[in-house]
């Protein structure tokens, strides 16, 4: 290994790391370095220049004398170099304010080159501490940046915040272990729960799926663990939906099921709703039309006794939703005559998309989606490719995965208009959004 080191072999020394269980990416992240750069050096590319071999030195711990860059410990230090690192406590640090005082320098005055691929390295970031003991302003301000990070899921989509719920997860997840009264203990158990339930959501959003079902799971259990029925109720209308994305329709009418007898059990009529609206959606794309109208009974009649004041995880369960559900219903149900189902889908879906207010963009989408489709399903070709590129447009700028899935039955709906020229540019836009 000496030998290697001081002829520069760099290709034996990586190849050696990766027989000890270090990955090319592994040994990119500790000397700065892109994966393609340490593929490139495993290949046998040589490496001269100075401020590089420095880096891989010290990113690997290897002292510079070993490949001949000169006594770490005797750089020259000015004094001006060591008045700032008066207040470091330790060696490192002192050396890691020197470095950054000396980067600053090199890049403010146009002598250090830029490195781009460095800008796309993964950092390797310490958790923030958590408290010794939290209160209740503890609890209240992770309440707060979950009522923040929902409502930016709601109008941008889970790419748009994904990222940001799993790190607060993780760091509410960690205040679990503080110390704190009993109360405080049941809060901080039901926040983490809801965040877990945003975290699924967020990842469903974006096409994790495997991933949602496992931060729906651990809501599930700190949900039951609190007995807060409501948000377990909420949990399973998730999963649910989760399944009735991907087409697994016993399951998704089973989680359903199971919601509806927990929110039932905690006396929640707007969850009850939510659940029998979803209910007669599953039962509609099952083929159980009698069913499906019933539920949606049931679910009105649960609506108007909503209370206010409710949690955030039910809360935006408005007016515009069960207008929405009923619309997707009458969608799927055949017309027996004069096409009496789809107008009766027309006509509740363009009522949810004008009681829509601001902050859900990506409920329009679907919703505009649906109706786009019916339209054009009815003869109405000028209303239908209309309503379709408003769901495009909007499309385009919200991060889910979701909305671009939803958009293949007006995919189908435009294509079967090839003679008009309005659906087939519509059909051509739907298909370069979902990459075809």
């Amino acid at each position: 290994m000496r030998r290697a080191l001081r002829n520069h072999d760099l290709a034996w020394v990586f190849h050696k790391l990766k027989g000890c269980g270090h990955t090319q990416r592994n040994i990119g992240e500790l000397t700065r370095q892109s994966q393609s750069e340490i593929s490139d050096i495993v290949g046998g590319r040589e490496v001269l220049a100075y401020a590089v071999l420095q880096r891989i030195a010290d990113g690997l711990r290897i002292p510079r004398g070993y490949m001949g860059l000169g006594n770490y410990e005797h750089d020259e230090r000015t004094p001006v170099e060591d008045a700032l690192t008066v207040g470091a406590t330790t060696l490192d640090e002192a050396e890691e304010i020197r470095k950054a005082l000396k980067h600053a320098a090199e890049v403010m005055m146009g002598t250090s080159l830029p490195e781009a691929a460095r800008w796309w390295q993964p950092l390797t970031e310490p958790r923030t501490p958590v408290p010794d003991r939290i209160g209740d302003g503890d609890v209240d301000n992770l309440e707060y940046l979950t009522r923040v990070l929902r409502a930016v899921d709601y109008q941008n989509g889970g790419g748009a915040c994904r990222e940001a719920v799993i790190a607060q997860t993780a760091h509410a997840r960690a205040m679990l272990r503080s110390d704190c009264t009993d109360e405080v203990r049941r809060r901080i158990q039901l926040a983490v729960a809801d965040l877990h339930n945003l975290a699924g959501w967020t990842s469903f959003d974006v096409g994790l799926h495997g991933n949602a079902r496992l931060h729906f799971s651990l809501a599930l259990e700190q949900a039951k663990a609190t007995d807060s029925l409501s948000l377990a109720a909420n949990i399973l209308y998730r999963q649910g939906r989760v399944h009735l994305h991907r087409g697994f329709l016993d399951q998704a009418l089973r989680f359903l099921q199971l919601g509806q007898l927990a929110a039932q059990d905690a006396d929640d009529p707007l969850t009850v709703a939510m659940l029998h609206a979803n209910l007669g959606w599953t039962h509609a794309m099952m083929g159980n039309g009698s069913k499906a109208l019933s539920a949606l009974g049931r679910a009105e009649d649960e609506f108007v006794r909503g209370e206010d004041n409710l949690p955030a995880w039910v809360a935006f369960f408005g007016a515009a939703d069960p207008s929405a559900l009923t619309g997707m219903v009458y969608s799927l149900l055949p017309d027996d005559k004069d096409d009496e189902n789809v107008n009766k889908a027309i006509t509740y879906l363009t009522a949810s998309i004008k009681a829509r207010g601001d902050g859900t963009a990506r409920s329009t989408i679907f919703e505009l989606t649906a109706l786009g489709a019916a339209k054009l399903n009815a003869g109405d070709r000028t209303g239908g490719v209309a309503a379709g590129n408003r769901a495009v447009a909007l499309a385009e700028q919200v991060r889910s995965v979701r909305t671009i899935d939803r958009l293949d039955p007006l995919l189908l709906a435009a294509r079967e208009n090839p003679d008009d020229d309005g659906a087939t540019e519509l059909a051509r836009r739907i298909a370069t959004l979902q990459g075809g």
